[in-house]
């Protein structure tokens, strides 16, 4: 069996520190890889480096989306599969952000990172880099990719990127994805749940890089006390084009005569407004509730079981495709990267 190549892609983050002599944290040479981590060799894995200029991940931006999803597309035929190395606090938005931006995407991206950096003792990093490498290599016995998908692996688990959420800043097991299964759990051996991981839809397609996004999107959580006139300035906002509504369970929200009114007013310009849940489970469902009923009746778009990650960056990148009102809206409730559940 041939031996796979992976392309490490180095972003920045805290995976990507270690002390010096001096006992600073200064950046991984991650070139050197098969010398500070001999297990690597074991792999039969063929390992070449990427490095963006490193950026806080709280620093991130559309434009490095694309940056990144170009550097896949420009190395894509060299390559059977990457890792990118992310900070945490943004990987769930760029790595769902990936996932649109990649069209016929056939072969692994594996995000990881760490939560204590790879020079410490203790480091997560050093097994998350080692598993996502191993993973992004795998095949089946036709050669074909295992998991042909943009996915995030940490702490023994591998998810679909688009279904995940950072939930916790301190614990080794950073991520969730409450509404879909793991893609793959790792213990002593690597178990694969082949029933949920997506296979692309025309095998050998041309990657595309789609990466017109429209950052003219806010996020707005509904709380008790919400005042008419601050969510009234909130959705006026010059330029804003597309909204994400964190409503209450399956996506209820208050039935006053000002809020939906207020959304009539913002769906007849022309904005986008999509409802999803501000539980970390579940999903919206509109027409349980009279208080999601008008929402519906209202215009609002159901986001179903999407993440805040997912509904934001989909919601971007539909923006950016030059769609009508109706075409952005229907997209929005249909699965097209595995992201919901309808």
């Amino acid at each position: 069996m041939k031996r796979s190549s992976i392309l490490i892609i180095y972003t920045g983050g805290t995976i990507g520190m270690r002390r010096n002599e001096n006992g600073t944290l200064v950046p991984f040479d991650f070139n050197t890889i098969e010398q500070e981590f001999p297990a690597v060799r074991n792999l039969n894995v063929d390992i070449s480096v990427h490095k963006m200029e490193p950026i806080d991940s709280s620093n991130v931006t559309p434009a490095r989306w694309s940056e990144l999803a170009h550097i896949i597309a420009n190395n894509y035929t060299d390559y059977d599969g990457f890792v990118v190395l992310h900070g945490t606090d943004t990987m769930s938005y760029t790595a769902s952000a990936l996932s649109f931006m990649l069209d016929n995407l056939s072969k692994p991206v594996i995000f990881t990172g760490s939560q204590i950096p790879m020079g410490i003792l203790r480091t997560d990093g050093r097994e998350n880099l080692i598993t996502a490498i191993e993973l992004a290599a795998a095949t089946d016995a036709q050669g074909d990719a295992l998991v042909p998908e943009v996915a995030l692996y940490f702490q023994n688990r591998l998810f679909r990127a688009n279904r995940t959420s950072k939930h916790s800043a301190e614990a080794l097991s950073a991520f969730e994805s409450r509404n879909l299964p793991p893609l793959a759990e790792v213990g002593v051996n690597i178990v694969y749940n082949y029933s949920v991981i997506s296979k692309p839809c025309v095998k050998d397609a041309p990657l595309q890089v789609k990466d017109r996004l429209d950052k003219n999107i806010i996020i707005v959580k509904l709380f008790p006390g919400l005042s008419h006139e601050s969510f009234k300035a909130m959705l006026s906002i010059e330029g804003v084009r597309g909204v994400v509504l964190e409503t209450y369970g399956t996506g209820n929200a208050p039935t006053a005569e000002w809020f939906i009114n207020t959304l009539r007013e913002v769906i007849a310009r022309g904005v986008a407004v999509v409802n999803i849940t501000q539980c970390q489970g579940g999903a919206v469902a509109m027409q349980l509730y009279e208080t999601g009923r008008q929402l519906q009746e209202a215009g609002v778009i159901c986001g179903y079981d999407m993440t805040s990650e997912a509904a934001v960056t989909k919601l971007m990148w539909l923006l950016g495709q030059e769609l009508s009102n109706e075409e952005i809206a229907a997209a929005m409730e249909r699965s097209l990267r595995g992201e919901l559940t309808n």
